[in-house]
């Protein structure tokens, strides 16, 4: 079931989703910093030199075969426009032994007896919300923020649960995907294994991955894949100590940040196109400088093409496993969260 569109939804689920953007950019810069400027300054805390990701890896249909670095932050974070319904629990595992209160957090190690924690920690509204959020990174699984189900809350948003895990095998989600995109109408089997295996691949390369990716972006798609049956918008975040980049899976489609080397070159013809002087754009729009290049934040966006989108007669048709599904949309330089007063620009890259 896809999400009901603004026309589609009353007055006060419009407020509502308003109120999900509003917070939905607040994590977008919490989690630009902490999984990407962080990461940088660990590496050079380190004197290590930063793994730079490389074009190529943003290319869609990209096989990037690396390794986990020790210094790059990690995570997955379930960030849902609605309260999750409870009969989701046998695939998304979400219980009172992992709900997020100060008992749960003790046992599991994220709390020592010297921390104070108070119920209001966990909602968006209170300042110790982004440091709770943080410490929940660094634990296992995934974390959820989502819709307060209370009545007397009905727009609220918090931490809900840690230590989330997504038990739905990757072959339901392809199926599922499958029979949306009408390349079958009943079971993933149904046209032999050949399709079968080749829809399991699409399915990766439908949210931005190569088949062959780890476990925790494997992760992050089949929880993209559950949450899209409900008709509530949901985000997916992941934070790739292998990618070594920010990815977010919404309604929206795909985005990647990551973090890029800008040379003295680019700067100088970066600033006049802006009009601005070589160190106002530094200020603006880098994280770091030095003598030979800066550090920016590199934005792409991937767009799905008619391979990939449901066909409008609603008819079956025949797949083709050498099309490609994703389409380079915006590709940006992004300024750091804490320039608010700049806009992002554009810089062609991937294909350069």
């Amino acid at each position: 079931m896809p999400f009901v569109r603004r026309n589609e939804i009353s007055w006060n689920e419009r407020y509502r989703r308003c109120l999900y953007f509003f917070l939905r950019d607040e994590l977008d810069r919490l989690f630009i910093s902490e999984g990407l400027i962080e990461s940088y300054r660990a590496f050079k805390e380190n004197n290590e030199d930063y793994p730079f990701v490389e074009m190529r890896e943003l290319k869609p249909r990209s096989r990037n075969v690396g390794h986990e670095y020790v210094n790059h932050k990690h995570f997955i974070v379930i960030f849902s426009e609605g309260s999750i319904p409870t009969d989701s629990k046998i695939h998304i595992r979400f219980f009172d032994s992992n709900k997020v209160t100060k008992e749960n957090l003790y046992h599991l190690g994220v709390l020592d007896l010297r921390d104070v924690f108070h119920h209001r920690m966990r909602f968006f509204d209170d300042a110790e919300f982004p440091n709770l959020l943080i410490r929940l990174l660094k634990s296992d699984f995934s974390v959820l923020v989502q819709l307060d189900p209370s009545l007397k809350s009905r727009y609220r948003y918090g931490l809900s649960h840690f230590h989330v895990r997504i038990d739905w095998p990757v072959a339901y989600a392809a199926e599922d995907l499958g029979k949306h995109l009408r390349y079958i109408s009943r079971e993933l089997y149904e046209k032999g294994d050949k399709l079968a295996e080749n829809l399991q691949q699409k399915l990766y390369e439908f949210y931005g991955f190569h088949h062959t990716v780890g476990g925790r972006r494997t992760a992050a798609l089949v929880a993209a894949r559950f949450m899209s049956r409900f008709d509530f918008i949901s985000t997916i975040y992941i934070c790739s100590s292998e990618a070594r980049s920010l990815i977010r899976l919404s309604e929206q489609g795909i985005s990647k940040y990551a973090l890029i080397r800008i040379s003295n070159e680019e700067i100088k013809e970066l600033a006049q196109n802006v009009r601005m002087s070589e160190s106002e754009f530094v200020a603006a729009y880098l994280i770091d400088k030095t003598p030979d290049y800066g550090v920016g934040i590199f934005l792409v966006s991937y767009e799905h093409n008619e391979h990939s989108t449901a066909p409008v007669d609603g008819k079956l048709r025949d797949l083709n496993p050498d099309y490609q599904w994703l389409n380079v949309d915006l590709q940006l330089l992004a300024p750091p969260p804490c320039r608010g007063d700049v806009r992002p620009i554009a810089l062609r890259k991937v294909y350069a």
